[in-house]
Formats: C-alpha cells, structure tokens, sequence
C-alpha cells in the first residue's frame, strides 16, 4: 500500500536537499529538492533509500510503498533509446558525463524539445495516450541506454516523457481500469516514427513491466493520467 503524507504544518521547512541518504555503495547523497511551506499540492510519498546516482556509484536501489526501484549506471558506450541529437547543445554522452540533462533541452530528428524546470513540473498533471516500448529498443549486444545515463530496463518500472526534468516520479492511472503504479521517468519520448507520426501525439512511454502491471499490454496504448508526485524520506 503507498504511504501518502498530506501537506500539514510539519512539511513547513523540510528541506529535502539537505537530507543526506545511504545508498547500496555506501556513499552519501542528497535529494534534489526543496519543500517548502506552500510547496506541496499534492500527496508527498515516503521514499525509502536514494534514487540519484552520484560520482562513483554505480547502483542504487529505493521504495516507494509497494514498489521497488533498481537504478544503475550505463557504460558510455552503450547505445541511447532514442536518436538524440544533441543535450544541451553537447553530443549527448558529453551532456550525460557532465550532469547536464535534468532539464536541458534536446534536439530529435532536427526538433528541437524544451524540458519544463523543476518548479514547473511540481504542478504537472495530465491525462492522454500512453504506449510502451521495451525489448525492442535493447539493439545493443550489452544494453541501451536512458537520456539520463541509466541502464534502460523493460522489467523496471520506468517511463519515458518529452517534457518532465530527469529524474521525475509520476503516480500512472489507466482511466480504463483504474490500475495505478509509480513510475521514475527516467527518458525522453514518445517521438513521432516515420511508420507513424501521430505517435508523437502520445504523453507517455512505459516500460515492458509498467504496462503489464497498467493492464495494456495485448492492446498496446491506454487512455491515462500522470502525475508528478513529491517525495518525502522515509
């Protein structure tokens, strides 16, 4: 069951970013964001463990109530998704190596897309089609890799979004059947494919996993909603 904490008066002055955390490597690391007084409007989720990779980390793993998160780095070497052009105007391994992707804008197939900013994103919800890409994006012999340098996963629980900084956590609704999980958007997409443009058209890619537990695999696409939800330390 997850483990919503309304706003109430002790989230008045918590700052996330000062709250250091253990992780599977035994070292430190500190969680990306502020809560503040008026900062919170939604339900903030209890996370147990780190969910950032830092400098010489490699993996780390954390819960959010019933689901488990498993995070690990991609050698540079490993092959993108997607065809991503540029990151923050860099070859996209340069962005990944330098840390310069949260949020920075991107260049697809000559289009160029702008991330919303943290503070944007707190208040990001949205209802639309979702689809799921997996194992047909693993082309390399080893592995692929995220738009954040994470090893990609079908069996994680992971999703790809266009517009949302990485990493985000959404709580996932299919409208259809009203299944619900969290998800680390932790990629970029969909994007329009030549076989079909109106792909691009869709608000959310799942992995292989995701979409089993939402309920659409045999049918491919879902109507849903996404929310950015707020993390609290367990």
């Amino acid at each position: 069951m997850l483990r919503p904490f309304l706003q109430t008066s002790r989230f008045k002055g918590c700052f996330l970013t000062g709250v250091c955390l253990f992780i599977v490597a035994c070292a430190l690391v500190k969680l990306p964001y502020t809560i503040t007084k008026g900062a919170v409007t939604t339900a903030a989720y209890v996370v147990e463990g780190s969910y950032e990779l830092t400098a010489g980390t490699t993996k780390v793993m954390y819960r959010i109530g019933k689901f488990t998160f498993r995070v690990v780095k991609a050698p540079l070497e490993w092959p993108l998704t997607h065809d991503i052009e540029t990151i923050d105007g860099l070859p996209p391994k340069d962005a990944i190596r330098q840390g310069r992707v949260k949020a920075a804008p991107y260049t697809v197939k000559g289009k160029t897309y702008y991330p919303m900013s943290i503070e944007e994103a707190r208040a990001y919800r949205a209802t639309g089609t979702a689809s799921w890409y997996g194992y047909e994006t693993s082309g390399s012999k080893h592995g692929s890799m995220t738009a954040n340098g994470e090893a990609f996963d079908p069996e994680g629980l992971t999703a790809a979004h266009r517009y949302l900084p990485l990493p985000t956590h959404v709580k996932v609704t299919n409208l259809e059947n009203g299944r619900v999980i969290i998800l680390r958007v932790n990629d970029r997409g969909p994007f329009p494919s030549d076989r079909n443009p109106s792909s691009g058209e869709r608000i959310l890619d799942v992995s292989a996993r995701a979409e089993r537990l939402l309920g659409f695999y045999d049918k491919g696409l879902a109507n849903v909603q996404i929310e950015v939800i707020q993390l609290q330390q367990g």
